[in-house]
């Protein structure tokens, strides 16, 4: 039997993906439950009875944006691309992503859950957790690079990793106040001019 409220022919993944892109258009403290169950086509006794929460239904669209319009960004980590290259192909790939078609501008990681009351505090906590596995993912592909030769030993990892994932970061904001795709191409590149002074133990 379906939980009462909820709409014949529910498609609970369909739903997800049209509240995923209400928050990360709205964040969490600017999505109200109307606009999301707008969204959703259906009513707010529905969206309690699939989710639990507003705060848990945040938590299943960020899991979904990772799964899908996130997970190329970091996939270009793994493979046989040299360090570099993995590095540079992530920046052009987020920099695409920023600001593809159909889709809120900049990255849902960043822009979802900025700021906002102490109501909003564990929204804010959990996609701080998520940039920090994206910037642990981004440390350990610089960590198999100083493995495999391609970087020096005693390389400072944490600033190099704190360098490309601000890169990240910024690359979204700029998106969020209307930067094209060439302009977020040129930043991706921009940052990997200083690839040897980043990447040198020196200094």
């Amino acid at each position: 039997m379906g939980a009462r409220g909820r709409p014949r022919g529910f498609d609970r993944d369909a739903a997800l993906e049209q509240a995923m892109d209400v928050f990360w258009a709205r964040g969490y403290a600017g999505a109200s439950i109307a606009e999301l169950t707008e969204a959703m086509g259906i009513n707010p006794p529905s969206l309690y009875a699939a989710f639990g929460s507003k705060e848990q239904l945040f938590k299943e669209a960020v899991r979904l944006y990772a799964e899908t319009d996130d997970a190329c960004t970091l996939e270009m980590l793994e493979g046989d691309l040299s360090t570099r290259e993995s590095i540079a192909a992530m920046l052009q790939v987020s920099a695409r992503s920023c600001v593809r078609p159909h889709k809120p501008a900049g990255c849902f990681m960043t822009l979802g859950a900025t700021n906002g009351g102490p109501e909003t505090d564990a929204a804010q906590q959990y996609l701080c957790d998520q940039r920090r596995d994206m910037a642990s993912r981004i440390r350990a592909r610089l960590a198999r690079g100083v493995a495999d030769g391609e970087l020096p030993a005693g390389l400072d990892l944490a600033r190099v990793t704190a360098f490309f994932a601000t890169v990240i970061k910024g690359m979204s904001i700029e998106a969020r106040d209307g930067a094209d795709i060439e302009t977020l191409a040129a930043v991706a590149r921009s940052a990997m001019l200083g690839w040897d002074a980043i990447t040198s133990t020196q200094g």
